[in-house]
């Protein structure tokens, strides 16, 4: 099985199958194809336990990326969020969506959701999901009619969907590192940069389109045994090349994203977002701080459902992650970075049980707080009644010509400028990989000390603090900066420099970072070329953090124009890219402006005294 199928496989716990497992000693395994409203039937396997003395809850699934094993002979290791939850017993249900694997009808992704849900025959996700349930709680035996649903990314997505489907047995999600919007900041764009290697290396296989029903993934169209950084910039070269030489229009979705470059009705329309509306369950959002596909769409849904439900029960959990990570690994470390405790362990036990058992079986008050966040520098769990908490104060980092960093204050004005050329991009991370793979998780948590000798990036850096600091939530920000040309990527990354005598030797690690396309600097939807050499300013989110930089740490901030190839290049010119040759990329002049007037960037700190 390649690689790329398997990590798939393990974010959702299904394994390689065994026989006599737990699952096959106290599950009876169920296949069924339950009929939409439309006469599409979707594909579903059912494990109910053993025990038919007692009723139990149902927790659905329902994921684009199959639910094997196929034969009803063969059982997974494993089912369920955890361990714990299946030991516990519930009804387990697996579906596959309309479209994929042995479901019926087309599939389509980030399906949009209907206007109008009085036509009875007009589907989206949650009117397929809405009928599931109504069929599982009317059909399966021994279920005490209240349904969960939990998804991990796409299935997290569904997971979403499930909480506005509004089906009134339904009593409890959990969106886990949900998609939510792929053109601002999920997996396939970041306000408006491309995610090259991700997107090119999933769609590759998953975007092929079926010819029938199948239990078998489709092949890969491309797995070169070859570094990733020059497959992308010496065979692909520019974005057109893809298709011409490697996918050959049989990648529709790939099609559509080289067309609908700007945040257009397409894309508006498979944004979930605005959605999140008279929700009537009770939600559980995961997410980690690590997560290099879909921290935006954690982070947007849960505030999305905060602002547009009042009274529901709405609970967010970040901890030190990657995407997935609290369901396949212990969560104890990440690339060189540890957090001294099994925080998964902690999630699962601590709070992804107990709400599950509140609100499907009547459990014991579950005391949950809404916040249960960790802090990445400290290696400690907090709680809070909101995120971002009450007890922030607004700061700001002034970036300075001398290449210093201060702390509510700032120097004189000044400037500092580097060159950008596109064919020499600034590697995103200092790991060799090969095509086989997405991306190295690990890459951002990744010593920065790697790039220490490139000349076209800009380093800030505090002294060593002589207080603690925790920043707390959204961080922005706020350059002030001229190009030579019309177009150019601004990147942004604030890293903690640890004392050598902590580790043994430097290291500087990536906290956190963001990119966007300058054209998109005054919106996703309206692209607007720069003006060469006139002083502009861009501001940029970085996604929420709860970091403490310690007592004899450093700050740094860098700045950059490239990076590859997780995101593709830009010409750094105004034109439209999917169309770029090789030649119309330029190197181009970035200018800086620093101090009183110049870059800053503002962040909440925690007053956790």
């Amino acid at each position: 099985m390649k690689r790329w199928i398997y990590f798939l496989l393990l974010i959702f716990l299904f394994t390689n199958c065994s026989a006599n497992s737990y699952v096959e000693q106290n599950y009876t395994k169920s296949v069924y194809q339950i009929k939409m409203r439309d006469g599409i039937k979707l594909y579903t396997i059912v494990y109910s336990p053993k025990n038919n003395s007692t009723k139990y809850p149902i927790l659905l699934n329902r994921t684009p990326y199959g639910i094997r094993p196929y034969e009803k002979s063969e059982f997974p290791e494993l089912i369920g969020p955890s361990e714990i939850m299946m030991k516990e017993k519930f009804i387990f249900v697996y579906q596959d969506v309309r479209g994929k694997f042995m479901s019926e009808g087309e599939f389509e992704n980030m399906r949009p959701q209907i206007d109008d849900s009085q036509i009875p025959t007009k589907i989206d996700e949650s009117t397929d999901t809405y009928d599931t349930i109504d069929w599982l709680v009317k059909n399966l035996p021994n279920n005490n009619g209240k349904v969960g649903m939990w998804g991990i990314s796409y299935p997290g997505f569904y997971a979403g969907v499930g909480a506005i489907s509004k089906h009134p047995a339904l009593k409890a999600v959990s969106p886990q590192a949900p998609i939510s919007n792929w053109f601002s900041c999920d997996d396939f764009h970041h306000n408006g940069a491309f995610s090259l290697s991700m997107g090119f290396s999933f769609f590759s296989g998953f975007g092929r389109i079926r010819d029938e029903v199948t239990t078998k993934w489709p092949g890969r169209l491309v797995t070169p045994d070859k570094n990733q950084f020059d497959f992308y910039l010496n065979e692909i070269e520019v974005l057109k090349n893809a298709n011409t030489r490697f996918f050959k229009n049989q990648i529709p979705f790939w099609d559509s994203m080289m067309v609908h470059t700007k945040y257009d009705d397409f894309w508006k329309s498979r944004s979930i977002l605005d959605d999140y509306q008279n929700i009537q369950t009770a939600v559980l959002v995961v997410g980690g701080w690590f997560d290099s596909e879909d921290l935006f769409g954690t982070l947007k849904t849960y505030s999305a459902i905060e602002k547009q439900n009042t009274g529901i029960d709405n609970f967010l959990v970040m901890g030190p992650w990657v995407h997935g990570g609290w369901a396949r690994t212990d969560g104890t470390f990440l690339g060189e970075v540890n957090f001294d405790s099994e925080t998964s362990k902690y999630y699962q036990e601590k709070i992804e049980y107990p709400f599950f058992m509140y609100y499907l079986k009547d459990g014991k008050n579950h005391n949950l707080s809404e916040i249960s966040v960790f802090n990445t520098g400290k290696n400690e769990w907090k709680q809070f009644d909101s995120w971002p908490p009450k007890q922030i104060t607004k700061k700001y980092l002034s970036l300075n010509s001398d290449k210093s960093i201060l702390i509510n204050n700032q120097k004189q004005s000044g400037m500092l400028k580097y060159i950008s050329n596109p064919k020499n991009p600034v590697p995103y991370s200092s790991k060799v990989y090969n095509m086989s793979s997405f991306y190295p998780k690990e890459y951002m948590v990744e010593n920065q000390i790697f790039l220490k000798n490139r000349k076209d990036i800009l380093s800030f850096e505090t002294e060593k603090l002589q207080n603690g600091i925790t920043f707390t939530g959204e961080i922005l920000a706020n350059l002030v900066a001229s190009i030579s040309t019309s177009d150019a990527d601004f990147v942004v990354k604030l890293i903690d420099v640890y004392p050598k005598s902590e580790l043994g030797k430097d290291f500087e690690q990536l906290v956190r970072y963001e990119i966007i396309r300058g054209k998109f600097r005054n919106g996703l939807e309206n692209p607007e070329p720069f003006v060469p050499n006139q002083k502009t300013e861009i501001s940029l989110v970085l996604q929420d953090i709860l970091h403490t930089f310690k007592i004899g740490h450093k700050i740094k901030v860098q700045i950059q124009s490239t990076f590859f190839p997780f995101f593709d290049r830009n010409p750094q010119q105004f034109i439209d890219i999917p169309n770029a040759n090789n030649s119309d990329f330029v190197p181009s002049e970035i200018t800086i402006y620093t101090g009183e007037n110049g870059s800053k960037i503002y962040f909440n700190e925690l007053l956790d005294k």
